[in-house]
């Protein structure tokens, strides 16, 4: 007797569970390099404690992701930083540059992953952000224009931002600062 189900190499499925949209646009050494061109970069284990966590969510208002942290001190003072928000429902990861006092100098989308939305990689729409300093709380249609067709991605961007800030504040700022 046949079966009546037919049998699917595991490859075929995985690849038809991928995005087919996906675009890398950069790794995270070029993104460094784009936001502090010249610097050198010490990677810095961090993982959220559980006080942390709920800090930065207190602060913010928005939910922490992953308890650990890609963060790289830059040899100017600065942070760099690589993380990510979901879009309407893939991951975006995205790289920020803040100075030494914790202040937005650039951020770099890595990958976009959705159909549609890719628009936050808009220079003049993430220009927006440049100056933003810790203690800020930014809001998608408020005080960051949103973007038509990428409402979501430009909304959870704009939280994920917001995120860090805080998590600047809470985690990463050095006392007597």
């Amino acid at each position: 007797m046949q079966s009546k189900f037919l049998l699917i190499p595991l490859e075929a499925v995985v690849m038809f569970a991928t995005p087919a949209f996906a675009k890398v646009y950069l790794t995270v050494e070029q993104a460094r390099s784009l936001l502090f061109p010249g610097s050198k970069f010490q990677p810095i284990e961090i993982s959220l404690t559980d006080a942390q966590v709920k800090a930065i969510q207190d602060s913010s208002g928005i939910g922490v992701i992953n308890k650990k942290l890609h963060v790289w001190r830059v040899s100017n003072g600065g942070w760099f930083i690589v993380d990510e928000v979901v879009g309407k429902h893939e991951f975006i990861p995205f790289a920020v540059g803040l100075d030494d006092h914790g202040a937005v100098l650039g951020i770099e989308i890595l990958e976009y992953r959705e159909s549609y939305g890719s628009e936050i990689r808009d220079p003049m729409w993430l220009k927006q952000f440049v100056g933003v300093k810790p203690g800020t709380i930014l809001r998608d249609g408020k005080n960051i224009h949103n973007i038509s067709g990428a409402t979501l991605s430009s909304a959870h961007l704009t939280d994920g931002i917001t995120r860090l800030l805080s998590t600047y504040e809470i985690v990463l700022k050095p006392s007597g600062s």
